[in-house]
């Protein structure tokens, strides 16, 4: 999602390009696996009744996650009826844009996100406003 429109899944992108650098935004283009972008990767979870779900963690506490399916539907699940849950690492962009992108569709795709973000008037998530106690 970017500036209010497009999927629901994954990360708003409207502030991402505010404040990393190009070479930045690329890489994480191009190599969406790589720990340095901090992808969140997908969560299957079986439940003691044989359920299976599969989606993006969104909460988690001591007794309960909160997941949300891939259909955009959100699970509360008691841990207690969980019998277990599968992390992946992977990111859920596409790994292939390196390869199925040409060298302008990537430019534009980078200009893109920096265009939005310089007209995104959210807090950058870069960026930490000091606490009451700090001032």
């Amino acid at each position: 999602m970017a500036a209010g429109a497009g999927g629901f899944i994954a990360s708003d992108l409207s502030s991402y390009g505010r404040s990393r650098p190009v070479e930045e935004i690329r890489e994480a283009i191009i190599k969406p696996n790589q720990p340095s972008n901090g992808s969140r990767g997908t969560v299957t979870i079986e439940t003691r009744a044989g359920q299976t779900l599969t989606g993006v963690l969104r909460n988690e506490d001591n007794f309960s996650l909160q997941l949300q399916s891939l259909d955009g539907a959100f699970h509360l699940l008691m841990k207690s009826d969980v019998a277990s849950v599968k992390r992946d690492s992977n990111s859920l962009m596409p790994a292939d844009y390196g390869s199925t992108l040409s060298a302008g569709d990537l430019n534009d795709l980078v200009s893109f996100l920096i265009s939005v973000a310089q007209h995104d008037k959210s807090p950058d998530p870069k960026k930490t406003e000091p606490s009451d106690e700090e001032e």
